[in-house]
């Protein structure tokens, strides 16, 4: 699959850093303080073109998830027809500051097929063994 890119001045393109990586990088286009418990929409200086059928999903890294500090919507969507800039939501989960430096990976990308669903309007659903059971039915 190619994704074509377009780039701010300064931005670091995405990368995947092993042969076998599922999630391409991303990082932040600038340096990036945090006060504790804070929430902000991070810039990539990223644009794409995602081929139709396919998204991109940001998630959360997991050496950045371990220090405290995680894509709050994770896994967040980008869709195929999106063209702005590629931002991550990131919030500080802990009671200190962190600074951020757009040379460390903050999220990680990873391209799925998307398959579009019919919806067929019936009067009953079938049974199943959970039925509506829902919020934490089938931990008890």
């Amino acid at each position: 699959m190619i994704v074509k890119i377009k780039t701010k001045e300064g931005a670091t393109e995405p990368l995947y850093k092993t042969s076998g990586a599922s999630g391409c990088d991303l990082y932040a286009l600038d340096n990036i303080m945090f006060k504790a418990g804070e929430i902000k929409l991070v810039e990539t200086g990223i644009f794409l073109e995602i081929p139709e059928g396919f998204e991109a999903q940001i998630r959360t890294r997991s050496s950045m998830g371990l220090e405290g500090v995680i894509v709050l919507n994770s896994p967040g969507t980008i869709d195929s027809d999106y063209r702005g800039e590629i931002k991550v939501i990131l919030k500080n989960t802990n009671k200190f500051s962190y600074l951020v430096l757009k040379t460390r990976a903050i999220a990680q990308m990873v391209f799925q097929k998307v398959e579009k669903a019919s919806f067929e309007h019936v009067k009953i659903l079938e049974k199943t063994e959970r039925n509506d059971g829902g919020f934490g039915s089938t931990n008890k």
